[in-house]
């Protein structure tokens, strides 16, 4: 069944076409990858969608009642809400379909004439049975699952506003999940989550029961997630059944095709043309004009015209041009841990780190958000010190530093300014330079602070190139590139001749270009001679499990922080009791008795306070 349809649709913006006469439906439990170049148009059609923006020509078609969920911006919400509030907002109706639940309950064992009291348990028992349609008796277990899932547990009792703007966003997912809605937009969901969240989140998308559209340039997540791709190019859409690895295989195969019918109708519209242009010849040397052959060419004249021409397929589209330039080597040893500790207030990030990082080794940092992953990156780049230990660099050490954030200071310059700053070329030159990372003609006055994140880190990788670099630290480089400017980048790192090390949360790159990996968990770093995957599958040995016990002993701590073992037995309680709510109720439903009604009413109750008070308890343990 169509849900929604986009049908003939055409948008401008500023004067220049976005997408003329395009069509696109969306069937129920599709779930469909929307993939092209930034700037193609993916996140407008999103607004076309929601109605956040409207179309110039052409019709958007929705379901009557279709629920769409989208992150458009980040909500705003009452000033004093934590984010378990903002969670909460999710099941407005459920709650207060719960409180009224409350006041039956508390009415029931006060009542004790038959009559109103029997009325009572008619209006408890339907409101019962919308509060467990609705899903009521799933909420507290829902927000639990969803919360663990993306990693926000330690945010669920700060203020909303007091987040930053990833955490927000983090939140605000969260929220839309909760919804569930009948059609859920994603735009770049993995963003801001960390690789332990994302792969929560594919989980999570292949069983949602709703349609799911997913703008992302995480390849592996698209593999994942979608079964349908949906490429937006020059204002059209091509649509692909299947996910995103088949999908570049098919998308190479239909331009080749395309590009050799374009080539035959050439050829057949350059014969025809010089058809044209001989009989037009031959009539006009006769004497008298031959009429005949002036009709023929008329006649083929009128059938060319009427022709559909084919567009030139684009085989190569521009790409920036990345080559890093290494004119000197490092020493062996380009940095080393010695006994490294690091804390932040109460928090202790990790301890007695030892590792030493050496010339031409590809090296990543894996770990949960709040690990400490880019705090050592920090350590390298001498922006933060060690509490204990000492990080030592290597001799004749060149380091480059590439991150999401790298553009902090001087936002109100432009463009060509910033890359002057670090790189000393004349304007002419740099402005050569910059149109290899598609900054061209006036886009190089732009100021940075109205630059998007991709053109951020375009800006950044030019920089580096023309830089004399031995060492290169990523930070998330692939957040905001495009699938064609990631595997650019990636043909760039493979060609490095230096040393590298990254953070990231793109598995595709990881397994790809960095064949050692070092795990950040339970304060301590652990490092595997294999890729993201190989690393992934070897975590939790027993070994790692048993040095673990081994540390703990070491620490001798005696209250611990979260401890799984109490989490768990409350978890245990807490579904017995869930369980043997939802039976007592089921039973008071049957019941007509009031003694007895009154009695299992006051047990209901009590079951109740112990679920708050284990609650209240979670709470305290995983905040």
């Amino acid at each position: 069944m169509i849900i929604c349809a986009l049908d003939r649709v055409s948008k401008v913006f500023g004067g220049t076409t976005i997408f003329e006469n395009i069509s696109l439906e969306i069937n129920e439990g599709q779930r469909i990858g929307l993939v092209g170049r930034n700037g193609t148009g993916k996140t407008t059609i999103f607004k076309l969608i929601t109605k956040i923006e409207h179309v110039d020509k052409g019709n958007v078609h929705v379901k009557k009642g279709l629920k769409i969920g989208y992150l458009a911006q980040v909500p705003t919400f009452v000033e004093e809400y934590t984010v378990l509030d903002v969670l909460y907002t999710a099941f407005s109706y459920v709650r207060e379909l719960e409180k009224k639940l409350r006041v039956l309950e508390e009415n029931m064992a006060i009542t004790e004439e038959e009559q109103k009291l029997q009325k009572l348990i008619e209006e408890y028992g339907s409101i019962q049975e919308q509060f467990a349609f609705a899903g009521g008796y799933e909420m507290e277990s829902d927000i639990q699952r969803i919360v663990n899932g993306l990693n926000i547990t330690p945010l669920l009792h700060q203020s909303f506003r007091n987040l930053s703007g990833g955490e927000q966003t983090k939140v605000g997912l969260a929220l839309i999940l909760l919804q569930k809605p009948d059609l859920l937009l994603l735009d770049e969901p993995t963003n801001h989550l960390d690789i332990h969240a994302v792969e929560w989140l594919e989980q999570f998308l292949q069983e949602y029961k709703g349609s799911i559209i997913v703008v992302s340039h995480d390849r592996y997540f698209l593999d994942e997630v979608v079964t349908k791709i949906i490429d937006v190019e020059d204002g059209e859409l091509h649509t692909y059944n299947t996910n995103y690895s088949a999908f570049v295989k098919e998308k190479e195969e239909r331009l080749l095709q395309e590009f050799h019918m374009y080539q035959e109708q050439q050829k057949k519209i350059k014969k025809m043309k010089e058809a044209i242009k001989r009989l037009k010849e031959w009539a006009n040397q006769a004497t008298p004009p031959n009429a005949d052959l002036h009709r023929r060419a008329k006649s083929m004249q009128k059938a060319l015209d009427r022709m559909e021409k084919m567009k030139r397929p684009m085989l190569e589209r521009n790409k920036i041009g990345l080559e890093f330039e290494m004119k000197d080597r490092s020493g062996k040893d380009v940095c080393t841990f010695i006994d490294v500790s690091k804390a932040f207030g109460d928090k202790q990030l990790f301890t007695d780190v030892n590792m030493t990082i050496q010339y031409q080794e590809r090296i990543a940092f894996v770990g949960q958000n709040g690990t400490g992953k880019s705090t050592l990156l920090k350590m390298i780049l001498q922006e933060i010190e060690s509490d204990s230990g000492n990080v030592t660099i290597g001799s004749n050490v060149q380091i480059g530093y590439l991150s999401q954030h790298v553009f902090t200071t001087n936002m109100n310059g432009t463009v060509i300014e910033a890359f002057r700053d670090q790189v000393a070329v004349p304007e002419g030159e740099a402005r050569h330079i910059l149109a290899k990372f598609l900054f061209y003609g006036p886009d190089v006055f732009k100021k940075i602070v109205s630059l998007s994140g991709g053109e951020k880190m375009r800006l950044r990788l030019a920089q580096l190139m023309y830089q004399n670099i031995n060492f290169l630290i990523l930070d998330e480089p692939t957040n905001h590139l495009d699938i064609d400017s990631r595997e650019v980048l990636e043909e760039a790192l493979e060609d490095f001749q230096g040393t590298i090390l990254a953070v990231s949360h793109d598995r595709y790159l990881l397994n790809k270009l960095f064949p050692k990996t070092a795990w950040l968990v339970n304060q301590q770093i652990y490092t595997f001679e294999g890729n993201y995957s190989w690393a992934k599958e070897k975590l939790y040995v027993p070994q790692i499990e048993q040095e673990k016990k081994v540390i703990e002993k070491q620490k001798v701590k005696k209250v611990v922080e979260n401890p799984p073992d109490i989490i768990a037995n409350l978890e245990s309680e807490l579904e017995q009791i869930e369980e043997a709510l939802f039976q007592l109720e089921q039973q008071m439903l049957q019941i007509e008795e009031v003694d007895v009604l009154q009695e299992m009413n006051v047990k209901k109750l009590e079951k109740e306070r112990r679920r708050e008070e284990l609650y209240s308890k979670l709470d305290e343990l995983t905040a």
